[in-house]
């Protein structure tokens, strides 16, 4: 019991390296804080398509749904309301996007067939047999202990130079503290090698609004950083490894379809001995493969003391700060017979009890970056003095945001309905102050 204590410990410290809120006192601040953009808009042209993609039956949209250009890595994905933004070089305007999402028949459309606004795209929900429902595995711990020992065979083996799209909020209630938004450089090791991943950073713009922090300093450490580290297979021992997998119980609940390749979906929870927080979710593995294509997870949080010892660096005087949410879900793209990372996000909601006040106060944080494209690493990591540190405080490293244009042709996701209101005040109030 002693060695599994252990492997839990140092699970954690390898978790939880990057994922956690800092939290102190400050003075008051009364006012709001701006900057200018920090780079030209780039000039490359390109063409902009907009649309939302939708259950064809229901007309749900699909969250994290991907769209990809056939014969080239340019890729994003759709926001929480389904909605996207693709933009793709001139260059490329009569390729092919392929539309894809697990559970549903994928579709390709000639770009040259998308409208630039209010384009509607469905997908149909896919049909699996009843042969496909039976060709499990006997033991799901054999297909988790495959996963891992396909892993060198199945995720790409060079470095990669990915370019990628990352996001930020903090909100205090349902109204907006902080938002941050990057593209970075990516130099991402193989998945062979246990180097670190590494960050620079090529745009940025934020907002914070001091006013609705009331006394608390609420940062999240780490930035894009906490996205890399939800890349699960770069690091087996976030979720499963052969260390600790008997902390588990994996059950096979079915099987779906993603680009029409079988895929055999487990979930997982912690054993009832098992007190430390740990996590419960699913995992979705290809059949043919043996991969781990994509995983959303969340931490259990029954023990709230323990929970809480995992995010908070430094609580305030008088406040008990609880994490209510921590859920997480990573997505992996093949491309050439190999899988890498493609897409992650961490919604995390945290409770202030505070002594001397009559309501609490709840924050929520969601951060997610997204890989829009990659090219073969030819040249070594970035040097210490041009790369971001792994304790960044995003809010406090970018600057603007002011510029309709700013991100030029760099793909992006498209703000939820709630983030663009709030980059709508965030321009109106920079157009009051210049004015």
């Amino acid at each position: 019991m002693k060695t599994r204590n252990n492997d839990s410990s140092t699970m954690y410290r390898m978790i939880w390296l990057g994922i956690f809120m800092l939290i102190g006192s400050i003075h008051f601040a009364s006012a709001r804080t701006f900057g200018n953009s920090i780079s030209e808009t780039d000039s490359l042209a390109f063409i902009q398509y907009k649309g939302v993609v939708l259950d064809s039956e229901s007309q749900e949209p699909l969250s994290f749904a991907t769209l990809s250009i056939e014969g080239s890595n340019v890729a994003t994905v759709t926001n929480a309301d389904g909605g996207f933004i693709l933009k793709v070089p001139q260059s490329m305007r009569d390729k092919i996007v392929l539309i894809s999402y697990t559970g549903y028949k994928p579709k390709k459309i000639l770009l040259t067939n998308l409208k630039e606004e209010r384009t509607k795209i469905l997908l149909e929900v896919v049909s699996v047999s009843l042969a496909e429902v039976s060709v499990f595995p006997q033991d799901p711990l054999v297909l988790i202990k495959a996963v891992l020992a396909n892993q060198k065979t199945n995720f790409v083996q060079d470095e990669r130079l990915m370019t990628a799209f990352y996001r930020e909020s903090i909100l205090k209630r349902k109204s907006y503290a902080s938002l941050s938004e990057a593209v970075v450089e990516v130099y991402k090791q193989s998945y062979g090698s246990h180097r670190s991943d590494a960050i620079r950073l090529l745009k940025s713009r934020k907002s914070a609004d001091y006013d609705k922090l009331d006394t608390v300093l609420f940062k999240l450490q780490g930035g894009p950083y906490n996205a890399l580290m939800l890349d699960v297979m770069k690091d087996p021992n976030m979720i499963i490894s052969y260390e600790t997998m008997d902390m588990y119980d994996f059950k096979f609940v079915g099987t779906t379809r993603l680009n029409e390749r079988l895929v055999y979906v487990l979930s997982f929870a912690q054993k009832t001995a098992e007190k430390d927080p740990l996590f419960y979710g699913k995992l979705f593995v290809d059949a043919e493969s043996l991969a781990l294509s994509s995983a959303a997870y969340s931490i259990n949080l029954t023990n709230k003391d323990e929970a809480s010892t995992l995010f908070i660096k430094k609580k305030p005087m008088g406040a008990k700060v609880y994490p209510t949410e921590a859920n997480f879900m990573v997505n992996y793209r093949m491309q050439n017979g190999k899988w890498m990372y493609a897409y992650s996000r961490g919604d995390l909601a945290f409770k202030f009890n505070w002594d001397k006040k009559l309501f609490n106060t709840i924050y929520n944080v969601t951060y997610e970056m997204v890989v829009t494209n990659w090219v073969a690493a030819e040249t070594k990591p970035f040097a210490v003095d041009n790369r971001l540190k792994m304790n960044v405080v995003m809010r406090d490293e970018a600057k603007g945001f002011g510029d309709d244009d700013f991100w030029g042709a760099y793909n992006v996701i498209e703000p939820e309905k709630t983030i663009e209101v709030a980059i709508k005040k965030i321009q109106k109030s920079i157009k009051e102050l210049e004015k």
